[in-house]
């Protein structure tokens, strides 16, 4: 029942979409077990609330809910809203239909007197293809505004028969903490910190492990550059195709992420495994139900994963370069350009605040890669490397492509500036770094180019690789800018030391493997407070 390969390749995401709906009849549905019609059941006993789907429908009996006590939340993970200071969104899962949900926080484990009321997101997944079982998923998601900045608070989550301010559960308490206040950031600076980023996590030992290395870096949030989980592992927009798609590879995602995501915001972009195309014409309507995600983007129903923060003096924006991707184009052009005019106006706005000094853009598909499987994408280079040039931005992000590789500063393709290990690089002088670190824990790829990295230096002065062009085409190239290979597991940690205005602020980017070994490092270097440089 799912699309056929031949027929999908030919078809957009909202195709799909159409096409799923229009095979899998009330009939067939009913006969596999299924209880509602549409992509989302929502409200019912659960409690009310809507994800970001085309056609919400009447809940049915999978929300009359159990003995609350038999059921425990799980999965827990953060996010930011767009004001990282004062804005936290809270999210988790419970196996079964529950009562009341609802989360408690405070400033100390003893002040949890209040509940808010959570949003409740139940995700329906239908048999999709003969012989499946439906699946029905429940997250909830409560959104908390009006925090004190730099404040660690702490919270719970629970529901009719499970309380976590009882002595039974007060263990299951956790904490956050929101990023520091902006106000008076003009003559005196932030405090140093940390965050982590990678892409193409999936579940898998390797994926725990650098979990657990990135928990020992103490960072302040984590950047997940795109196809998070892997319930759809084609990453063709294609669902359904051979039995492949399975929506429980979600529960086990997030249980595994929930040592690192339930007390640090773990912050997605979304990848082309990341496009479901049962749940809404975009492929996103099962994203919508499990995050919350800030909502500063050009369109937060049509482009979810399309948004910006600000910690510190690091301005953070993530991209959906599904939008512009000639290798995968089944959502090619889906926010008609809006995304990269937003892109340049936020781009502007950053530059132009005295606050922030570093730019960081983080997203799926590689601007410039060599590995032999996915290389770079022509569509990125097209539509946002132009910007990230004019804007200087100071750290592009990506995924895609499971290995470790960095780039040489870059100027209009080519290289401006050589950038070996241990080196600091100026952007505004000398061009900007790409950075892939999708080697998160899913099946490494390869390079044609022997690996070269810090301690193993294996130079090459060029390398013969390929980019995408449009029509998928593969389009031969020869490049200079690959500066550092590796082949292994794999994440980078930021050091950010902010600085008093006219002084030097430094960004100090560090590969580590999977074990904690480090392979590579270098620094960005800015003039704190200037304000509208890289215009």
């Amino acid at each position: 029942m799912g699309v056929p390969a031949e027929l999908a390749a030919r078809m957009s995401m909202a195709e799909q979409h159409e096409y799923l709906r229009s095979k899998l009849s009330r009939r067939t549905l009913l006969r596999s077990g299924a209880v509602t019609v549409g992509a989302l059941a929502v409200g019912g006993a659960l409690g009310s609330g809507t994800a970001f789907a085309d056609q919400p429908v009447k809940p049915g009996a999978a929300t009359a809910g159990v003995n609350g006590s038999l059921v425990a939340p799980t999965g827990r993970h953060l996010q930011f809203g767009a004001d990282a200071g004062t804005q936290m969104r809270v999210s988790w899962q419970v196996p079964a239909a529950v009562k009341k949900p609802f989360l408690r926080f405070g400033r100390h484990p003893w002040e949890l007197s209040g509940k808010i009321e959570a949003e409740v997101r139940a995700l329906h997944t239908p048999a999709l293809v003969d012989g499946a079982v439906p699946v029905d998923q429940y997250y909830l998601h409560v959104a908390l505004d009006h925090l004190q900045p730099g404040t660690t608070y702490y919270y719970g989550v629970g529901h009719e028969g499970f309380d976590p301010a009882s002595q039974q559960s007060i263990s299951t308490l956790r904490t956050f903490t929101t990023a520091p206040s902006r106000n008076g950031r003009h003559n005196r600076p932030f405090e140093p910190f940390t965050f982590t980023a990678f892409g193409d996590q999936g579940v898998s030992a390797h994926a725990a492990g650098n979990d657990n290395v990135i928990l020992a870096q103490n960072p302040v949030f984590h950047l997940h550059a795109g196809d998070i989980c892997y319930a759809d592992p084609m990453g063709q927009g294609l669902d359904a195709d051979r039995s492949a798609f399975n929506a429980l590879t979600w529960d086990a995602f997030l249980a595994q992420t929930e040592p690192v995501s339930a007390g640090i915001p773990w912050m997605v972009s979304y990848g082309n495994h990341d496009m479901e195309a049962w749940y809404s014409h975009n492929g996103y309507g099962g994203d919508d139900a499990r995050f919350t995600l800030p909502t500063d983007g050009p369109d937060p129903r049509k482009a979810p994963g399309v948004y910006s923060f600000t910690y510190g003096n690091v301005g953070v924006i993530s991209l959906d370069a599904n939008d512009v991707s000639y290798e995968i184009p089944v959502n090619f052009g889906f926010t008609n350009g809006q995304q990269t005019q937003w892109l340049e106006r936020r781009l502007r706005e950053l530059r132009a605040d005295e606050t922030v000094d570093f730019v960081v853009v983080f997203f799926h598909h590689c601007a410039f890669s060599t590995t032999h499987q996915h290389a770079s994408e022509g569509g990125v280079r097209e539509a946002w490397v132009p910007l990230f040039e004019k804007y200087r931005v100071d750290l592009v992000v990506n995924g895609h492509n499971h290995v470790y590789e960095r780039t040489d500063a870059i100027l209009g393709n080519k290289v401006s500036r050589a950038v070996p290990s241990g080196e600091t690089v100026d952007p505004e002088k000398d061009g900007v770094v790409y950075v892939t670190a999708g080697a998160a824990g899913r099946s490494l790829y390869y390079f044609d180019a022997p690996d070269t990295y810090e301690g193993h230096e294996n130079h090459q002065d060029e390398v013969v690789t390929y980019h995408f062009d449009k029509g998928a085409a593969k389009v031969p190239e020869t490049v200079h800018w690959s500066r550092v290979r590796y082949t292994g597991y794999s994440f980078i940690k930021v050091d950010v030391t902010p600085a008093h205005r006219g002084a030097n602020t430094t960004m100090k980017v560090t590969a580590l493997a999977e074990d904690g070994t480090r392979i590579d490092h270098y620094s960005i270097v800015r003039r704190a407070g200037r304000g509208g440089h890289g215009r």
